[in-house]
């Protein structure tokens, strides 16, 4: 019965981050049409970059929406490792479409600063006000969740709100001042930062792709403790990498001094896998040899 309870309440939160998730997706999306309306409107270059950028957003969103209900799926015949790691793959397509899109953006907006045009600064500012409540609901919304995706759609939204609040405070400044420069280079700004965020998404994705160890697990050290365990002669074979920056996995090889019994074994095992699950890591596969066996077999 315990059982069957813990099930339901995994579902009940799987089921309830999916649609905060949803529901961020919803307002980012119509948001976002607002924006390139909007934008077209006032002749805000800078309003149209975060319209680009929601767009992005939207479409990340609706990839971590869709993993998100994928994410419990087990492995089957064709990913022994289930499908984890198809979140990489949308974070590259994610990060693609936006490098595109701020490419141009910084064009238009280097253009904009050679011959300014007058934007619409109050058409912005009430713009500017809308983007602050819608995003910043979205994500209030989400930062009550505990999945993995909703906080990092949520970091994802708190951008968004910042961008706004750059736009609130420009559009006040060009009501009382005839300063039509401000527009683009907030627009550039904004653009730098969306370029500096996706920079730091595609250099994550590529070192996991290439399977680096994770950054947070301290190698050495766990090294160092599973030699200091007693029985334990050398390690071999040590190999860990990441599936999708969440999900770690370990495989080695366990050198033992003497010819133990199973019972000694699998007591050796639950020291090692102590050891890993204090640096995070909850999938290990552990062979053992004996020092004095041929190991180049197990190469």
């Amino acid at each position: 019965m315990a059982h069957q309870h813990d099930h339901s309440h995994h579902g009940h939160e799987h089921d309830h981050a999916s649609n905060n998730l949803l529901l961020a997706l919803a307002l980012n999306l119509g948001f976002a049409v607002i924006e390139l309306v909007g934008g077209i409107y006032t002749n805000s270059v800078a309003i149209l970059s975060d319209a680009l950028h929601d767009f992005g957003d939207a479409f990340s969103l609706g990839v971590a929406w869709y993993l998100q209900k994928i994410s419990g799926k087990p492995r089957d015949e064709y990913y022994s490792y289930g499908y984890r790691r198809f979140s990489l793959l949308g974070a590259l397509v994610v990060s693609s479409v936006l490098l595109i899109g701020v490419a141009l953006v910084i064009r238009e907006s280097v253009e904009r600063l050679m011959k300014p045009e007058q934007a619409d600064a109050k058409g912005m500012l009430v713009l500017a006000i809308l983007g602050v409540a819608i995003n910043g609901f979205a994500a209030l919304r989400v930062k009550k969740g505990d999945s993995h995706n909703e906080r990092a759609v949520y970091l994802h939204l708190l951008e968004d709100v910042l961008g706004w609040i750059a736009v609130l405070f420009s559009s006040i400044v060009m009501i009382f001042f005839n300063v039509p420069f401000l527009d683009p280079l907030v627009s550039l700004g904004i653009s730098l930062f969306i370029l500096f965020n996706v920079y730091k998404n595609l250099r994550g994705v590529v070192r996991i792709l290439l399977m680096e160890v994770p950054g947070h697990v301290k190698l050495p050290e766990f090294e160092s403790a599973v030699r200091a365990l007693k029985q334990v002669k050398d390690l071999d074979d040590l190999h860990l990498w990441t599936l999708d920056g969440q999900n770690h996995v370990l495989t080695m090889q366990v050198i033992v001094s003497d010819k133990l019994g199973f019972s000694a074994l699998r007591k050796i095992k639950q020291k090692i896998r102590a050891l890993a699950r204090e640096q995070g890591i909850y999938h290990s596969t552990i062979e053992f040899c004996c020092a004095t066996e041929d190991r180049d077999q197990h190469h």
